[in-house]
């Protein structure tokens, strides 16, 4: 039996300190210990990327991840993008140009898209579209989902 650890995850700059299995997987430890639900579970071996969260501002697949080695880093989720009421550039493109349908893969392409965005809003088309391969999606072609990631990507260049 192994003892549980305390540590302290920082998630959208809140603290939380919770007592965990050293093996715990971050995105358990995020959603049912410090509940930010808005991290998904998919396929729990990284090749979905619906877990996709931001680890000091880079992607990372949380459910590849322990808890214990997000202590101490700064954590971002989906909950974090917006600002108050105002949305994040990509949320708001993910709406205004139908980049959903279900809705549950929208979590980790929005993480995914903000860790690069957010560095290099100027991506070229052939490095969005490799990026965007990395996530799985079942409803809708990915077509809407790439016009919405370029709209933000121009949207926050401009900025």
């Amino acid at each position: 039996m192994t003892e549980k650890c305390e540590i302290t995850l920082t998630i959208n700059g809140c603290a939380h300190t919770i007592r965990v299995d050293p093996r715990r997987t971050l995105v358990d430890a995020i959603r049912d210990d410090c509940g930010q639900t808005g991290t998904h579970i998919g396929c729990e071996h990284g090749v979905c990327g619906a877990c996709t969260v931001l680890l000091d501002g880079a992607p990372v697949r949380s459910c590849l991840m322990f808890a214990v080695q997000a202590q101490a880093r700064q954590t971002r989720t989906v909950e974090g993008l917006a600002n108050g009421d105002e949305l994040h550039p990509l949320q708001q493109a993910f709406i205004d140009h139908h980049g959903l349908q279900c809705g549950f893969c929208t979590p980790g392409f929005l993480m995914l898209a903000a860790g690069v965005l957010e560095r290099d809003p100027n991506i070229s088309d052939d490095d969005l579209l490799d990026l965007l391969a990395s996530n799985l999606c079942r409803c809708t072609g990915y077509q809407n989902i790439i016009k919405a990631v370029r709209a933000a990507a121009t949207q926050m260049g401009a900025r």
